[in-house]
């Protein structure tokens, strides 16, 4: 449900208090023997709350000694890039994890600027130290520190392998569990620096990830061509790890573009509130966007383009004059059709990835490239191997994160890089005289205009277990909406994983039920070529059929 304050600005009462977040991490001991308080790696890393025990001093120091650790048993020798976002609690993990990196004699780079490391400049140079090192020993991985777009309070640390792309499950569900057993060991095991030392130890450099992320977009974008066309572009970085990398984009590259606030405050107290009244930096977002939208609003705008990324700018927000926000489905399925279109040296048979959560108005796009679709679970990380060879050479997810390769075909990103989808959209408005959200509807006037929701559904922790295990053979239905099923899904068609949940297709419509990690809910995903109606229709039938199998 909509808070009535969603949308508008931040006030007093909203803001954290940033010294109590501060001091939690340092004061707080979590219980090694309380889930909630334990190590755990979803989709993007370990995430928490020091005011809750989830991320403090003691979760930081255990994480990096197993990541240490398990860069031993890998082999991996070369140096370690390490980065933070904004948020409050990122300077200090980034401490502790420099303090035990130093005690483990581990080559650390750290930004030279002693600034902020967004996602993608991080897996930007991990590609780049390791193009051409065919041996583990001189690979390098990394850390980033981001909780990605959630609120101010807390803390996120995610480990990156030599790829460039987030951790696989087998690699994270050791860390984790690696991790905890140092927790319930009261840290026994784990090495440690006092700070002074760890920053003055030999093994502990710098990289100037701003200039080698920054000087290298014209080998993926058309840099050229945005600035000579003009493409007045206005960038809020929205307090996070991309405040300095815009002003510089534009500087280098000759853009007339405007970082529209380059404000960092951990409180961010320059936020609209999200849709439940909470300060989060969601770029896919109506209401955390709102002040960006209201500044296009009217057709009358500074900008051609205006773009907000999240704390730690994996993640895209499009704006444009005529349309406002666009849903971030519709910006990935203009993105693979303008891409596919004008990059001939690309491999003719590389496929169009996305999640299975993400619209099926990209089905129909690939059908009309004649590209293979290739659908994967969610989390960016089934894409990583497709972006390193070449085989796929562009990964979405429905929530605004996405990255492709650069002209030549070889890898760029291996995250999620929202600032180069941002500047894809400049690209599209420069090449084709046309705003992204013009060509969508270019896109619905031959394909058709799908509408897509997501809602939660109460279930408890044996309901998401067992939703998390359906067979295909668990789902009698025949029918969804009026329409004949046409496939029963639990692992993905793309490559086979499992996809912890179930998804349901007919011709013109689908659904997809996932469990949630952190609430007591399942999430259902739908979409409909048949109107706002039928999607309702969907969302009730799909609650029903999910509800009677996992009850």
């Amino acid at each position: 449900m909509v808070g009535n304050r969603a949308g508008q600005p931040a006030e007093a009462q909203d803001l954290i208090d940033v010294d109590a977040v501060l001091g939690a991490y340092f004061d707080v001991v979590p219980d090694a023997a309380n889930p909630d308080q334990q190590v755990a790696f979803g989709t993007s890393g370990h995430r928490g709350s020091s005011l809750k025990g989830s991320f403090n001093e003691h979760h930081i120091a255990a994480i990096t000694q197993a990541i240490v650790d398990y860069r031993n048993r890998q082999g991996i020798g070369g140096p370690l890039f390490l980065g933070q976002d904004t948020h409050a609690l990122s300077g200090p993990a980034q401490d502790t994890a420099l303090e035990v990196l130093a005690a483990n004699g581990v080559e650390v780079r750290i930004d030279a600027r002693g600034r902020f490391t967004p996602t993608p400049a991080l897996s930007h140079a991990i590609l780049t130290h390791n193009r051409g090192r065919t041996q583990p020993a001189l690979h390098a991985d990394g850390i980033v520190i981001t909780p990605s777009h959630n609120p101010p309070a807390d803390g996120g640390f995610k480990y990156n392998p030599p790829h460039g792309g987030p951790a696989d499950s087998d690699a994270t569900g050791w860390i984790a569990q690696q991790a905890n057993e140092y927790l319930a060991n009261a840290l026994a095991g784990v090495r440690r620096l006092p700070l002074a030392e760890a920053k003055d130890a030999a093994t502990t450099g710098t990289y100037d990830f701003l200039a080698r992320y920054v000087e290298s977009l014209g080998a993926v974008l058309d840099m050229d061509l945005i600035r000579s066309e003009g493409v007045r572009i206005g960038a809020d970085p929205m307090g996070g790890a991309s405040v300095d990398y815009w002003g510089a984009i534009g500087e280098t590259h000759g853009l007339n573009l405007t970082v529209v606030n380059d404000a960092v405050d951990p409180a961010w107290p320059f936020m609209t509130l999200d849709w439940d009244e909470k300060i989060r930096m969601d770029c896919s977002s109506p209401y955390a966007m709102a002040s960006l939208i209201e500044s296009l609003a009217g057709g009358s705008a500074a900008f051609d383009i205006a773009t907000g990324n999240d704390a730690d700018a994996d993640r895209h927000g499009i704006v444009t004059p005529d349309a406002g926000l666009m849903n971030p489905n519709h910006f990935l399925a203009v993105a693979i059709d303008y891409l596919y279109r004008n990059r001939p040296d690309w491999s003719q048979e590389a496929g169009v990835g996305k999640t299975l959560v993400s619209s099926s108005m990209i089905d129909r796009v690939a059908a009309s490239l004649g590209r293979p679709l290739v659908e994967v679970p969610v989390g960016f990380k089934w894409f990583v191997p497709g972006l390193l060879d070449g085989t796929g050479v562009f990964g979405g997810e429905e929530s605004a994160g996405a990255s492709f390769v650069r002209f030549d075909g070889t890898p760029w990103s291996t995250d999620k890089d929202g600032i180069l989808m941002c500047l894809l959209a400049s690209e599209i408005q420069a090449a084709t005289g046309s705003s992204p959200s013009d060509h969508y509807r270019g896109l619905t006037a031959e394909f058709g205009a799908p509408s897509y929701a997501r809602i939660d559904a109460p279930a408890t922790r044996a309901q998401k277990d067992a939703l998390k295990k359906l067979s295909a053979a668990d789902v009698t239905a025949s029918s969804l909406a009026g329409e004949q099923i046409t496939a029963k899904l639990t692992e993905a068609p793309g490559n086979g994983a499992a996809i912890g949940g179930l998804k349901v297709t007919t011709e013109n419509a689908w659904f997809a039920a996932r469990p949630s990690g952190t609430e007591d809910v399942y999430k259902i995903y739908a979409e409909s070529f048949s109107g706002d109606e039928h999607l309702a229709q969907v969302q009730d039938e799909a609650k029903a059929l999910v509800d009677s199998v996992i009850s």
